[in-house]
């Protein structure tokens, strides 16, 4: 097995550590995460959409089959479940075993944003939703929605789903412009996202207020956080490179960083500082156990 990173963030990676039932296979492993007894919630784009692993990589349970029409984003906090159907433009939220708890936004109703191919930049903004990419909740409950692929926003909603307000225009260049912000994360009193084809990664206040910019990203595909406050982002290819991880401090300076398989789309860092990284065709997840 490789050892990857350095430092006190050095890792071994596992290659193709789910392990399905036998004569069962992974579609792409759009994103991943982990609840509090770090069990591994997989959302892949087939049924069972969500595939469930303990931390040695043998599988649990799953469910969803005939909910989702193109898995996106998974966010577990306090061991609810967010997850968004981006072609559907939904984003819902499950209890751990896959109850439903609160759907926002209707089936197949999408924003006026005037653009037809997901990932282009998008003509104009628009309100909820067109294509989103991940759902987050803050401490307090509110939701907030990195609305990307057909749109340029993010939208607050209060615990209750109703719509507080939205920020970000299509663009290249300004604060607030996004290219495709394909996750998002809050914490202490800060929202980061990840304006994945701007190669950026933007930090703002709840209220939408720009704060700083961090440049040194290529395609920030996915944002997480572990318990000492260090942030995990998983990054996609420009021409060509491989797809990486890097591990940043709250200032956005680089920790670690190292490739990965794949293209980056999903990845996530468990209670022990564990990563997993979801993948595409052939699916699967690979995990890079902390050694430092």
């Amino acid at each position: 097995m490789a050892t990857v990173g350095s430092g006190k963030y050095t890792y071994t990676l596992v290659e193709d550590w789910a392990k399905l039932p036998a004569g069962e296979t992974f579609a792409m492993v759009s994103a991943v995460a982990t609840d509090s007894q770090d069990r591994v919630y997989a959302f892949q784009r087939k049924d069972p959409p969500i595939a469930i692993f303990d931390r040695d990589g043998n599988y649990l349970s799953s469910w969803g089959n005939g909910a989702f029409l193109f898995a996106h984003g998974i966010f577990i906090d306090k061991d609810i479940v967010y997850l968004t159907d981006r072609d559907s433009s939904v984003c819902l939220v499950y209890t751990l075993d896959g109850k439903p708890m609160q759907m926002l936004g209707r089936h197949g109703v999408h924003s006026d944003t005037g653009c037809e191919r997901p990932g282009d930049l998008v003509p104009r903004a628009a309100g909820p939703f067109n294509y989103p990419a991940e759902m987050v909740p803050d401490p307090a409950g509110d939701l907030f929605v990195a609305d990307g692929y057909r749109n340029a926003r993010v939208h607050r909603f209060d615990p209750d789903g109703h719509l507080r307000f939205s920020w970000g225009e299509p663009g290249k260049t300004e604060p607030g412009h996004f290219h495709l912000p394909h996750s998002l994360l809050i914490s202490q009193g800060l929202v980061y996202v990840c304006d994945r084809e701007n190669h950026r990664l933007q930090v703002f206040t709840p209220d939408g207020k720009h704060v700083s910019t961090w440049t040194d990203i290529q395609r920030p595909m996915d944002i997480s956080e572990d318990k000492e406050g260090m942030f995990y982002v998983s990054e996609g290819s420009v021409n060509n490179s491989s797809a990486r991880v890097s591990v940043l401090n709250r200032q956005g300076g680089v920790l670690a960083r190292f490739d990965c398989r794949g293209s980056g789309h999903g990845s996530w860092v468990d209670s022990r500082g564990d990563i997993y990284v979801g993948l595409g065709n052939p699916g699967g997840v690979d995990k890079f156990v902390r050694q430092g």
